[in-house]
């Protein structure tokens, strides 16, 4: 199948790693098959409001090494599902779906590369069963999407994590001081898990695995009783104590955006594990930290490579599905079947049990 002109977009959080992906699709598109690329600005809300930018090899050439997304995003834009304030400050919501289909006919589009998490991927698959010609990237810094090994993105904010680890490590070497890290990933534990390792960390607590503080203390005090009276914990911002809930941040939430935020249980560790510990206790919260700034290669090649399969995917007419990393070879996964699906750590993983192998406590 030929195509002529395409439409890329990036919806949900931002990562390093995104705009590899936009310069791997609009070489690939230009000089493989001579197609215009239509750039669509700020995820779904530009595809409503038509609101876009056309690519082209030199705009692109210098995004490779740069963070966040030059045509920006968001989380907000569901056409199926849009919230915003009426005349009186009401929320309402519209159903843009026809709107959004009308710009991608108007614009002319054979094809809409659509790079994003579960949530945005999954607003791709709806456009998909209504006519849109459609192929999804995985993107995401928590690594919790189904069928694929790695989403770019994450491999940066691993090491993020990993970095801060270092520092971590010596200041509370130095003051004798229990030093909690929190890291993002939502439900999943990836970011948490691999950084711990990566990090040295002693103890790593992640959504998969309940933790009692208990536990946590009793490593504390062998630590202590061996010699080294500091611990450095990962911790992940969805995990939760046995019988516990996941901890959110009212601050986080806003009237448009009814999901809660997830956030604030290394603070609630710290204050639980000062209570029980005559140890100092100090908590950094990387936040953000890890989704900006420069994507590491890793993710630099699998965001190019990711562009660059879609594209010639797209030339097949294989529209509907995913492109994915099944290591070392890149393949393609039927958005139908990831629709509703959180990858988490699985109890068996080998991470796990390596994890615990080197004496790292995982709170159970």
């Amino acid at each position: 199948m030929a195509f002529k002109r395409v439409g890329v977009m990036t919806g949900g959080g931002d990562c390093s790693g995104l705009n590899a992906v936009i310069r791997g699709i609009t070489r690939a598109a230009i000089i493989q098959h001579g197609a215009s690329v239509i750039g669509i600005e700020d995820g779904y809300d530009g595809l409503i409001f038509d609101r876009h930018q056309e690519l082209t090899v030199r705009s692109t050439r210098d995004i490779l090494p740069w963070g966040g997304t030059i045509l920006g995003t968001t989380n907000k834009g569901n056409p199926f599902e849009y919230k915003e304030f009426d005349e009186s400050g009401q929320i309402v919501t519209h159903d843009y779906s026809k709107k959004a289909i009308k710009n991608f006919q108007r614009l002319m589009l054979d094809c809409l590369f659509v790079i994003g998490g579960d949530g945005t991927l999954q607003i791709a698959h709806q456009l998909n069963e209504l006519g849109v010609p459609v192929m999804g990237i995985p993107k995401t810094i928590d690594n919790d999407l189904e069928g694929t090994d790695y989403t770019f993105g994450f491999q940066t904010a691993v090491q993020v994590a990993s970095d801060a680890l270092d520092r971590l490590q010596t200041t509370g070497r130095s003051h004798q001081r229990i030093m909690i890290l929190e890291v993002m990933g939502r439900t999943a534990g990836w970011i948490a898990l691999e950084a711990g390792i990566a990090g040295g960390a002693h103890i790593i607590l992640i959504p998969e695995i309940p933790y009692q503080l208990d536990k946590i203390l009793d490593k504390i005090k062998v630590r202590e009783a061996g010699g080294s009276p500091f611990s450095v914990i990962v911790v992940a911002e969805g995990a939760r104590e046995v019988d516990g809930e996941m901890i959110t941040s009212e601050a986080a939430t806003t009237r448009l955006q009814a999901v809660a935020q997830l956030g604030g249980v290394g603070d609630y560790l710290a204050r639980n594990i000062s209570r029980r510990t005559d140890l100092e206790v100090r908590c950094t919260v990387l936040g953000h930290t890890q989704r900006g700034g420069t994507p590491n290669s890793f993710d630099r090649i699998l965001g190019t490579r990711l562009g660059a399969f879609a594209v010639q995917a797209a030339a097949e007419g294989k529209f509907g599905n995913m492109v994915a990393l099944r290591t070392p070879n890149l393949e393609l996964v039927s958005l139908a079947t990831l629709s509703g699906k959180v990858r988490h750590v699985p109890d068996s993983s080998q991470l796990i049990q390596c994890a615990e192998a080197i004496g790292i406590s995982l709170g159970r």
